[in-house]
């Protein structure tokens, strides 16, 4: 894949904590329009706290530029406005409100009601179980339906940046199957996708490229393909 020079979402130098803890120490990452980016590591390396950071949701030092603009003092609002758009850890859907509902919560940033009403019909083709399922409360469907609710409430949201944390947890592997293709779909779009993942062949046999995180410091990074056939990254995280 041809790379931009221009990244769209470049970090130097980020550290973050939380109180006297810290967590992630002098992060550097570049992602670049157009295409999927594994952060991999294992449970409490950092992933999801450089996610938090990102959504502005805690402060770092550091710097963070999105399309060139810096965005370290950005509110939450102000980031999700810029098409910075994260699908969480755990889904956290309106549990009692309807599939249809969860959706156009996404977009309701949104003003011109005629374009989101055709994004929606775009996001069912894109999600035709979500079209099955648009009138059946959110919270009664199972984990893989929640989690593509999860995703098509974020597409909703015009996204140019999807960061997407754990999307694999607690599902089964043809359910997580069909997940990724949507990300490559997704990516086929041009949307950029930031796939933050603890299984780690997982997220590197779809992304172009991917980041290794340990103890909140990245140890490893480069083409995808690369990393999943790094001898010492198979002895440490996959077992091989």
């Amino acid at each position: 894949m041809s790379q931009s020079p221009t990244p769209l979402l470049h970090m130097s130098g980020v550290s973050a904590g939380y109180g006297e803890m810290s967590v992630l120490k002098s992060i550097d990452l570049d992602i670049f329009p157009s295409e999927i980016v594994a952060l991999v590591g294992s449970n409490g390396a950092g992933k999801t706290t450089l996610l938090r950071v990102l959504s502005r949701l805690i402060n770092c030092s550091g710097e963070i530029h999105y399309s060139g603009t810096p965005i370290n003092h950005y509110t939450p609002d102000q980031v999700f406005a810029l098409g910075m758009v994260q699908v969480p850890e755990g889904r956290q859907l309106f549990d009692r409100m309807s599939v249809q509902d969860n959706l156009l919560m996404g977009a309701y940033h949104r003003r011109n009601r005629s374009e989101v009403a055709q994004d929606l019909e775009r996001i069912y083709t894109l999600f035709p179980r979500m079209a099955e399922r648009r009138k059946q409360i959110a919270g009664s469907m199972s984990g893989g339906e929640q989690q593509m609710c999860a995703m098509a409430r974020a597409m909703m949201a015009k996204p140019t940046l999807l960061m997407v944390d754990e999307m694999s947890l607690g599902l089964a592997p043809i359910i997580v199957d069909q997940l990724m293709d949507v990300l490559v779909s997704i990516r086929a779009q041009g949307v950029t996708v930031l796939l933050v993942e603890q299984d780690i062949h997982l997220a590197l046999a779809t992304a172009d490229r991917g980041y290794v995180v340990e103890t909140g410091k990245i140890v490893r990074q480069g083409p995808a393909k690369e990393l999943i056939d790094d001898p010492a990254l198979q002895q440490a995280y996959l077992g091989l």
